[in-house]
């Protein structure tokens, strides 16, 4: 069951791939070991509202929040459900309020439907990102580490709801077996969310004090790693990432952004004010990601064969070029012209980009 964007469409690749093998994953030797043996994959179809242009993949249109997606399901051993979105702009134009109410319903609809048909095993894809990002948190977070995200009316409210719901489905589902996949910030062709945008402002925000610990996860290894948890039937939390992560000095060494360095209470303050007035899409809860550490170990699936392609350095290259031509101040997408005007400081650029919308709504 897919939502039709990058990460969605990846797992479909990664499945597929899978299936027309007789082993769907080269994994690391599994003697002596307790872990189970992969299993190879059936054949993969996508239920969603279009075609999901994945060779390989049947295609059964049907709306994942309707409860038709229990016939639907009929037949299936595994299902998994891709909630995170990359697609940001998408969800901006729904809104906050239709964007959280779809979320819920699928997310229900599809562990209903998946325990009604019979399902053995759901993997549900969310994020890293509701562990919480916080300046006590550990590099890296375990993986039973406690959900600390916010939930507001940000998209890291909506995936909070999700691994409720989850949380509550493993009770009253005893017989449906439930992994929750948890991928550190996407990257790849077609990726768009705050923090792929974060790198689109004219300078890289620091807040004095923090200490952020940057890790990166392609889209196409998140398929892999989904797939694996497939095959293996990999139960419970399983975080993924590119190993390690970059600190915030090699961050800037990499993309060759200038830093402006604010105290936490004014870049705070002002993300807080700008989102109130309807100047940012984003609550200023989503600053925390690029301030203080969420990286996760993705020690389960290297343990179990999964071997990642991208690194942390890779990824941020394939997110660069992915964002160049592109321009946002606190994930709100800018002209040229308005980038140039705000680009003295990230904080700077906030500021200005109120006033430029406020001198606008004067002239309209």
């Amino acid at each position: 069951m897919a939502n039709g964007d990058a990460a969605s469409r990846a797992v479909l690749r990664a499945l597929a791939s899978a299936s027309t093998r007789s082993a769907p994953i080269r994994p690391a030797s599994t003697r002596g070991t307790d872990r189970p043996a992969p299993a190879p994959i059936g054949s993969v179809r996508a239920i969603g509202l279009e075609p999901p242009g994945v060779e390989g993949v049947e295609f059964s249109r049907c709306d994942p929040a309707d409860p038709a997606l229990a016939q639907a399901l009929r037949g299936a051993d595994v299902a998994a459900y891709v909630a995170v979105s990359t697609d940001l702009a998408a969800d901006l134009a729904l809104g906050t309020r239709a964007r959280r109410e779809r979320s819920l319903r699928r997310a229900q609809t599809v562990v209903t439907a998946a325990a009604a048909a019979g399902v053995r095993h759901l993997v549900v894809v969310t994020s890293a990102q509701v562990y919480g990002a916080e300046a006590d948190n550990p590099v890296p977070l375990p993986d039973d580490a406690p959900l600390r995200a916010p939930s507001d009316g940000g998209q890291v409210g909506d995936l909070m709801d999700v691994e409720q719901l989850v949380a509550v489905a493993r009770d009253v589902h005893p017989g449906l077996r439930l992994s929750v996949v948890r991928p550190a910030a996407l990257v790849g062709e077609g990726v768009d969310t705050v923090l792929t945008r974060h790198f689109e402002a004219p300078r890289l925000l620091t807040v004095r004090g923090a200490a952020p610990a940057w890790q990166f996860c392609h889209v196409d290894d998140l398929g892999t790693a989904v797939a694996l948890v497939v095959a293996t039937g990999m139960e419970g939390v399983v975080p993924v990432g590119a190993p390690g992560h970059l600190t915030h000095a090699e961050l800037e060494r990499l993309t060759g952004m200038r830093p402006v360095s604010l105290s936490l209470s004014s870049a705070m303050g002002t993300a807080d004010r700008l989102h109130r007035v309807g100047m940012l899409p984003a609550p200023a809860s989503d600053l925390t990601f690029v301030v203080f550490p969420w990286a996760v170990s993705s020690q389960r699936l290297l343990e179990a064969g999964w071997e990642p392609v991208h690194d942390n350095e890779t990824c941020l290259g394939v997110l660069l070029g992915t964002i160049a031509g592109s321009h946002a101040v606190a994930a709100r997408r800018l002209d040229r012209k308005d980038a140039a005007l705000g680009a003295a400081s990230a904080a700077v650029a906030l500021v200005g980009t109120a006033a430029i919308v406020r001198r606008r709504r004067r002239k309209a």
